[in-house]
């Protein structure tokens, strides 16, 4: 038995560009609405949401069932918290705010199997089809299959962006546009000259080291984005999408109604 095929990896392999969209809603059938809409990946957040993992391993059941990857951005903690999301069976994990060349060092020992690194071994979660695959077909698809995604989002980490990009055992970059606004000291600025170059800058040096480049934006700066040198790209996510709909219609709604006030008003002697 092998372990599943990551979507995104035999995509970027060849040759091609993943989509991505994140997913706030805690449910597995939010989930599941955006794997049928034929999104190549989704990301779910434990950084800044409160999900439990129940709730995570139902969207990761949701994706799987439509073929579609699961990244996980975990928390910055321990280990477990690492592992855990691929144990479930996510396809890759984003780890946040690497800071330094020891920090991705970490990160790789953490979640990669021997030869790269030291991750712990269990087998028995949905990873290693509950001990039904082979042990050494275990650690091996793991390596190969389980992306790990380093989030490039502060300046800092800035000078030791070659070395964290020849490491072996990081799969992607990822440049995350918002808090390294707020690092340069200007939040929110997306055209600021010094966002603009580390951008640039990110997905150079990842593609210079075989590795993919990742980030986030809109879908009007797509191209732009893969002109840059850029595979992965997160182009949204699920509350922007329904806080637009409902937006949408309670505008056209109050529009309507206000209308009709203003034709009874005209004239009286019609119904409101």
């Amino acid at each position: 038995m092998k372990m599943r095929e990551s979507r995104v990896l035999a995509k970027l392999k060849a040759g091609g560009a993943a989509s991505c969209l994140k997913v706030n809603l805690g449910d597995g059938q939010a989930a599941e609405i955006a794997a049928i809409c034929g999104f190549d990946c989704l990301w779910i957040d434990q950084e800044h949401l409160a999900q439990d993992w129940s709730v995570l391993n139902s969207q990761i059941w949701a994706a799987k069932s439509r073929n579609v990857d699961v990244m996980v951005r975990v928390p910055r903690g321990s280990y477990s918290g690492y592992v855990k999301p691929l144990e479930m069976d996510a396809a890759g994990i984003l780890v946040p705010h690497i800071m330094n060349l020891e920090e991705a060092k970490q990160v790789v020992q953490m979640t990669k199997f021997h030869p790269i690194g030291r991750r712990a071994i269990d087998g028995g979660s949905a990873d290693g089809a509950f001990t039904n695959m082979d042990f050494q077909d275990y650690l091996k698809d793991s390596n190969e299959q389980k992306f790990v995604v380093l989030q490039i989002e502060d300046p800092e980490v800035l000078p030791d962006i070659e070395a964290i990009a020849a490491l072996d055992g990081v799969d992607m970059l990822f440049f995350g546009p918002g808090d390294f606004s707020q690092g340069i000291g200007a939040p929110g600025e997306w055209n600021h000259p010094r966002l603009i170059e580390a951008r640039k800058l990110v997905a150079e040096v990842a593609n210079k080291y075989g590795k993919y480049a990742a980030t986030s934006g809109g879908i009007d700066s797509l191209d732009s984005f893969l002109e840059m040198g850029y595979k992965f790209v997160n182009v949204g996510a699920d509350v922007v999408g329904l806080s637009a709909y409902c937006n949408n219609l309670v505008d056209r709604f109050g529009k309507s109604v206000a209308q009709r006030v203003a034709s009874s008003a005209i004239n009286p002697g019609k119904p409101y």
